[in-house]
């Protein structure tokens, strides 16, 4: 890989840091003037910018840390202490002009950091009517992304960062979920409840009581979010947040000429083609046990909507952006071949 992958002009968007962020896949871009080192911007960086409402339109230099952490090429053998020290993952190794001369990397065993075991609610009752016919064969949760179903693709990332004990819902199509999954032995537990009627994700909770005792996490079983689950947790709880919702951002351009009217309805500027940046509910949740009141007994109920009414309670709610290319959703027939192509597994 490059050094130029990890490095931007002080004149790029945050946008596009976050995009050639995604592409080096390591979570850290480093920003330049005259190919000097003035600033880096790691995805924490991005999400306390996200958080304060700040647009990712705006140049990289206001969302950056100023102060980065760096050595000279001739302390190189220092490096791998400092990262250890600092608790980073990556440092530039800089010549006599401050210019970057090469990166160092953990290894890549220790960018997963810390194992956490919560419980992980995968909801795989529906009956997947976006992506008919094919789920007229198949449950939504078995149909394959590339050779292997999506559901054991989310399972599979979840073990990766430690987690063992899965709660699945299941409804429509149970029995051949059941089956795929117990055909072969494996390091990881899954128990799965059955609902009689459809309960939507917030009613299932209610026949999950039992198993969820401890922070958990809940996830829909149409998508893929790539960040790191150990760091969802540690800002979870660093936070004191009872729910946290994975949100992912999502810029949309508008194709046409914008007119904006002054108060008399005169018109006062037009904008080509403006793009607006959201944050999207990923389906993915973690949440504290303590919420679970707010979830009645065998009545349906979206977890939305049991999110707000403990919001509206008092309890703290809060948001862990990850970037648009980090969530892949397969709700409907556009999106699964759109997740394929991302993985590359046709």
């Amino acid at each position: 890989m490059e050094i130029k992958e990890f490095i931007v002009s002080e004149n790029t968007t945050v946008k596009a840091a976050m995009e050639q962020m995604d592409k080096n896949a390591h979570k850290i871009i480093y920003v330049t003037t005259n190919n000097e080192i003035i600033g880096s911007l790691s995805d924490g960086d991005v999400r306390r910018y996200i958080l304060k409402n700040q647009s990712i339109q705006n140049e990289v230099i206001e969302a950056m840390n100023p102060s980065p952490i760096f050595i000279f090429k001739d302390a190189i053998d220092k490096g791998k202490k400092l990262m250890e020290e600092k608790k980073i993952d990556s440092i530039p190794v800089l010549n006599d002009d401050n210019s970057i001369r090469n990166i160092l990397f953990k290894t890549s065993e220790s960018v997963k950091g810390k194992k956490i075991n919560p419980p992980v609610v995968i909801m795989a009752g529906g009956k997947g009517t976006r992506l008919y016919p094919y789920t007229k064969i198949l449950p939504k949760p078995l149909i394959p992304i590339g050779d292997t179903p999506i559901m054991e693709r989310i399972i599979e990332r979840f073990y990766e960062y430690g987690c063992k004990n899965f709660v699945i819902s299941v409804n429509y199509k149970k029995n051949m979920i059941k089956s795929y999954f117990n055909e072969e032995i494996r390091d990881y537990k899954l128990t799965y409840i059955e609902e009689d009627k459809p309960l939507g994700t917030g009613g299932s909770l209610s026949l999950m009581r039992e198993y969820l005792k401890e922070t958990f996490f809940v996830s829909n079983c149409d998508i893929l979010v790539d960040t790191d689950y150990t760091a969802v947790m540690d800002y979870h709880k660093q936070n004191k947040n009872d729910i946290t919702f994975i949100a992912s951002i999502k810029n949309t351009q508008i194709p046409y000429g914008v007119l904006k009217l002054d108060n008399e309805g005169l018109l006062e500027s037009t904008v080509e083609k403006p793009e607006y940046s959201h944050l999207i509910n990923t389906g993915m949740y973690l949440i504290e046990p303590v919420i679970l009141e707010f979830v009645s007994n065998g009545e349906f109920a979206d977890l939305p909507n049991v999110i707000m009414k403990a919001k509206d309670a008092g309890f703290k709610v809060g948001v862990f952006p990850v970037s648009e290319n980090a969530w892949l959703d397969m709700g409907q027939i556009k999106e699964m071949e759109n997740m394929i192509d991302s993985l590359g597994v046709r």
